[in-house]
């Protein structure tokens, strides 16, 4: 225990209200898979029997650190954010995005680090522009130049995948490998790839018969471009070592945070995508196509995760069973408490 007394304005545990609490702090604000989370000694939901519990957050802002005045009155001074200006904030963070990818495709940038919450669409975006990418290069009868790297990843195989990847107009995409940022080996490569010198050189001096069999030798120089696609939020990792590494990551990226934490802002994203056609392909209309949103913000607190993926999840099911799709979707899409 750390004695550091937080409130939590607004929060949610196991489907109940946690409004206007004081509790001891376990540990920050973390994003996990369900989304924002603050762990609190047990007595801030009525709790004895265990040493901690996971309060749900729909913004970071949604807890407040006792003592810290400044804070509390930046937050109360703070206009309401209305839905407008949060689509703008969304659409232009997207905007961004596009831009930067379109700068390392070019080779403007070398190095860029995409973060935000699953299935808001992070790949969507950097995806189609490579592909415009690479169309261009088959036009001029050259090869395509990116590689797209999901999964996990060894030390050995990253540097493998940077040698295979290393000239001049190549693009590296790693699409949620998280596990190369977990690691400090692959970390100092990709410091090393990313660095701000004039020549980036990697090596490699273990013995290794792999390399020796695929003729790769044990230095290089790079000289391609990576972008790095996670859910990591690289602010609020806990380890510090690791959280050193990443810092230096950042220091020689740009690094993108889509500002996407809050329920909110991903129904807004989900109803802009759907607006722009997401869904056309499965001929719903746009009532069709809103009663499967409206569904969605109904249940809210139900489903698995608000993302883009789940609106795919629940039209498939709308369209295989136009009568009994929301009973399939309470079914396979849902908590089972739901």
């Amino acid at each position: 225990m750390n004695n550091t007394q937080v409130r939590i304005l607004n929060g949610v545990y196991n489907n109940q209200p946690v409004t206007n609490v004081v509790a001891e702090l376990i540990k920050p604000v973390t994003r996990g898979k369900r989304g924002l989370y603050v762990t609190v000694s047990p007595d801030a939901v009525g709790l004895t029997d265990r040493n901690s519990v996971r309060v749900m957050l729909e913004d970071k802002d949604d807890v407040e650190v006792l003592g810290v005045t400044e804070h509390r009155e930046a937050r109360t001074a703070k206009p309401a954010e209305t839905p407008e200006e949060a689509m703008d904030r969304i659409r232009k963070r997207f905007s961004i995005l596009d831009q930067m990818t379109d700068a390392v495709a070019n080779g403007v940038v070398r190095g860029l680090i995409v973060s935000g919450p699953p299935g808001v669409g992070k790949s969507f975006g950097v995806e189609r522009i490579l592909e415009e990418y690479d169309a261009i290069s088959k036009l001029s009868n050259t090869p395509a130049r990116t590689e797209i790297v999901k999964g996990a990843m060894t030390p050995i195989g990253l540097y493998q995948t940077l040698y295979m990847n290393s000239e001049k107009g190549n693009i590296l995409v790693f699409d949620d490998c998280d596990s190369i940022l977990f690691d400090e080996v692959c970390l100092n490569m990709l410091k090393a790839v990313l660095d701000s010198g004039k020549k980036r050189t990697i090596s490699w001096k273990s013995e290794s018969n792999t390399l020796r069999r695929e003729g790769i030798p044990d230095r290089f120089e790079f000289k391609g471009g990576v972008i790095f696609i996670t859910n990591v939020d690289f602010e609020n990792v806990r380890s510090k070592k690791i959280q050193d590494h990443l810092a230096a990551l950042m220091s020689r990226c740009h690094y993108i945070d889509l500002e996407m934490d809050s329920v909110s802002d991903r129904f807004l994203r989900i109803n802009q995508i759907v607006r722009d056609g997401m869904l056309d392909e499965y001929q719903f209309g746009d009532g069709g196509n809103q009663e499967l949103v409206d569904f969605m913000v109904e249940k809210a607190n139900y489903l698995r995760e608000i993302s883009l993926r789940m609106v795919l999840k629940i039209a498939d099911l709308k369209q295989m069973s136009p009568d009994t799709w929301k009973d399939l979707a309470e079914s396979t899409c849902m908590k089972r408490f739901a």
